[in-house]
């Protein structure tokens, strides 16, 4: 069985063990005659996959019992209107921090149900580096503040939480949440599409503080988009993505055996540190985020023209790595290095980014 290093921004690479578990129970789950896929959602086999997935991302994420863990449907992208209507009445202030194109999106729809605000962006820069937020910059009604904690495209994070005071923090870390300890407790929302960490597409995760669920929504919103239906019904008010939330207690479980989040934290720095480390001395491959912004999620670089960019993807994808290419807006090359990503497959690029190099200046 031939596997190829996966460093795609999503959907990424997920552990072999992983894969082979969900294998062996593919057609008959623990021997019950039928898969995850065929099952009913209110069968005696799904409820404690559905329960064990929020026990154990409760366990390694360290989740307050104040915090509600529910298991939707529509990508992090749905996310961008849920909290306004969930959040805000329609017209309040909300405040958003623009750092990338998804954090811009939720911007713009915020706007559609009230006056999104935003404080701080760094579209000047092409997002290249993450502006300073500082309390006297958010609206004082402001109903939250949002913002994205790691910018997949540009290859930027926010290597410290802003400085709101004492306005509730909203954050999308779909790309790097079980990949860095956060403590959630700082947090009024935070939400994550699986398909980039913590399993496949189809699940979108949110973890809301639950004195910020409520009841006393505009008519207007649709019953799917109430967080209180959602929280009421165990996250069941209709049938949810069964197996993607069985992939992700899998996901979920294989990090607990790997050490947990901090491990899995001091493994992506080493990943990272080893390409950032190159870039930083090549004169051929150049890093795209500003050093203080870096994010050791998604590495983003650059070579000199066109033709040398496509030469060294194609070198890559003989050696068996994939999905390099940069996301349009920046170009170059981009290496998403996941949880799942092992340190092989890094240590991998990086003699290949050298050898490349050699060639290329005649140093070989």
């Amino acid at each position: 069985m031939k596997r190829l290093y996966n460093f795609s921004a999503g959907p990424s690479q997920l552990p072999l063990s992983v894969l082979e578990k969900a294998q062996a129970d593919l057609v008959s789950y623990q021997d019950c005659g039928s898969s995850v896929m065929e099952m009913s959602h209110r069968s005696a086999y799904f409820e404690p996959i559905i329960q064990d997935a929020e026990a154990t991302l409760r366990r390694i994420m360290n989740i307050p019992d104040n915090y509600a863990v529910l298991f939707l449907q529509g990508g992090a992208s749905l996310q961008f209107s849920m909290i306004p209507m969930n959040l805000a009445k329609q017209g309040d202030t909300m405040a958003y921090i623009v750092t990338g194109q998804f954090a811009k999106k939720a911007f713009q729809e915020g706007k559609r149900w009230g006056n999104a605000v935003c404080v701080a962006s760094g579209e000047d820069t092409n997002f290249q580096t993450i502006p300073e937020v500082t309390p006297d910059m958010i609206p004082a009604d402001a109903k939250f503040v949002h913002f994205t904690g790691n910018n997949t495209i540009f290859g930027t994070t926010f290597n410290t939480l802003p400085d709101v005071g004492d306005k509730t923090m909203v954050c999308d870390l779909s790309s790097v949440i079980l990949g860095k300890e956060f403590d959630v407790s700082k947090f009024g929302l935070i939400y994550a599409g699986a398909q980039k960490n913590m399993g496949i597409g189809g699940l979108t995760v949110v973890i809301v503080r639950k004195d910020l669920i409520s009841s006393d929504l505009d008519p207007v919103v649709p019953s799917m988009l109430r967080y209180d239906l959602m929280e009421k019904n165990d996250s069941m008010y209709n049938t949810p993505p069964c197996w993607a939330i069985y992939m992700a207690g899998l996901v979920f479980h294989w990090v607990e055996d790997m050490g947990g989040i901090k491990a899995m934290e001091k493994l992506n720095k080493e990943k990272s540190d080893l390409l950032y480390d190159y870039l930083d001395q090549s004169k051929l491959f150049h890093p795209v985020a500003d050093k203080k912004d870096r994010s050791y999620m998604n590495v983003t670089f650059t070579l000199p023209t066109e033709e040398q960019t496509k030469a060294f993807l194609a070198l890559c994808k003989e050696r068996d790595m994939i999905n390099i290419k940069g996301h349009r807006s920046v170009g170059g090359c981009r290496a998403s290095i996941y949880n799942a990503m092992p340190i092989e497959g890094v240590k991998l690029l990086v003699e290949t980014m050298k050898e490349f190099e050699a060639k290329e200046t005649g140093n070989v």
